[in-house]
């Protein structure tokens, strides 16, 4: 695979001098697009195309780097288009330097560390301007452009790898992710006289943490379940058993839901289900995951639940099969929950997997041997 020796190949004694961006190329901002008419030329901002003008504000092969918002949110452009101002282009000398590969080596920058919005990230000109861009062979242009060139030639087809992996993997994902939804209503689904129907008051225990936000400690012992998708941390915990977590009001509102075992801090507005011994754990957990956004719904006389209230929990109907019938169904789902959303076993954990090795063997091809800075071109 790529490593040191490669490069040191590619350079073939050549020397490598580091540059500031401010040297070879010019970052210019953007413009407001709101009084252009519409077109088929496209209006990028950070977070990538907004719409499309008739006009452009460059043509010519550039990177462009958001100013505001999701900043590291890069784009290589090789046609016509027009800016905002949340995002820089890049006058780029390409007597220099070959756009594509100043591209792939600002990739490899971190550039959240240069952030220096106090709320919303940002990044300065003067920031950018700074940044140390290698240059192989900086003596001789032409060998120098042949280098960059071989290079991009080498990270193009590693990405169009990735990519075409990627969009495989995730299209299989997305099928299992379609199988696992069938299984998952065809094993859960029952008919009011195949089962006796209970509610969940009936089978469970329901109640509601005491702990704010504000109480989470970054390097706690304890996992603290709050309202949101990502567990916090608390070095005190509540309960100790096995439950089922969801969020009382916000965002999280019948589509969080977490599974607890052992020790943990609960929030305050976070509801807590533990099942009796009639229960299997995991089947309740299942069974909620699947159902119980549409029965809030449903039950609401909003068009958009935001909170949750105890009798909400009591009133909702679930099914209580045989536990030998709970423990089939458990294993069959925990098979499919495995593979489609599991980070570290499934399909997700290979996607980022693909990724990580990408960015690894871009980043090494990147590297060159540490040399000598250019204050001047």
């Amino acid at each position: 695979m790529i490593g040191l020796s490669f490069i040191e190949k590619l350079l073939d004694g050549a020397s490598v001098a580091h540059f500031p961006l401010e040297k070879i190329a010019k970052i210019k901002h953007g413009k407001d697009w709101k009084k252009l008419a519409s077109g088929d030329i496209p209006v990028y901002g950070s977070g990538g195309i907004m719409g499309y003008v008739d006009t452009y504000s460059y043509d010519k092969p550039t990177v462009l780097i958001p100013r505001k918002g999701t900043i590291t949110n890069l784009f290589y452009v090789d046609s016509a288009f027009w800016n905002v101002d949340t995002i820089y282009y890049t006058e780029i000398d390409e007597t220099k330097i070959l756009p594509k590969y100043l591209y792939y080596v600002i990739k490899t920058i971190d550039l959240m560390s240069l952030d220096t919005g106090s709320g919303r990230p940002s990044l300065t000109q003067a920031i950018l301007n700074k940044l140390l861009i290698p240059m192989p062979c900086p003596d001789n242009p032409e060998k120098s452009l042949a280098i960059q060139a071989e290079i991009v030639r080498i990270l193009d087809a590693f990405t169009a790898i990735t990519a075409e992996l990627t969009a495989e993997l995730t299209a299989e994902l997305n099928m299992r992710e379609n199988q696992y939804n069938y299984y998952r209503e065809h094993l859960l689904s029952f008919d009011e006289g195949d089962v006796e129907w209970k509610t969940l008051g009936d089978i469970a225990e329901i109640g509601t943490g005491k702990h704010d936000t504000r109480d989470a400690i970054e390097d706690g012992e304890y996992i603290f379940y709050a309202r949101g998708r990502e567990p916090l941390k608390l070095n005190t915990f509540n309960f100790d058993e096995t439950a089922i977590i969801t969020a009382g009001d916000g965002a999280g509102v019948g589509k969080v839901y977490h599974y607890a075992q052992g020790k943990y801090a609960l929030h305050q507005r976070a509801y807590r289900i533990v099942p009796d011994d009639s229960m299997h754990p995991r089947f309740v957990y299942h069974y909620i995951s699947a159902y119980f956004n549409d029965y809030i719904q449903k039950a609401s006389v909003s068009s958009s639940v935001t909170s949750l209230r105890r009798p909400m929990f009591l009133k909702f109907p679930i099914p209580v099969p045989p536990h030998s019938e709970q423990s089939r169904i458990v294993e069959i789902l925990e098979k499919f929950e495995t593979l489609t959303t599991s980070i570290q076993e499934g399909l997700p954990r290979e996607i980022e997997l693909r990724q990580k090795q990408y960015e690894y063997y871009r980043d090494l091809l990147l590297s060159f041997p540490k040399s000598h800075s250019h204050e001047a071109a």
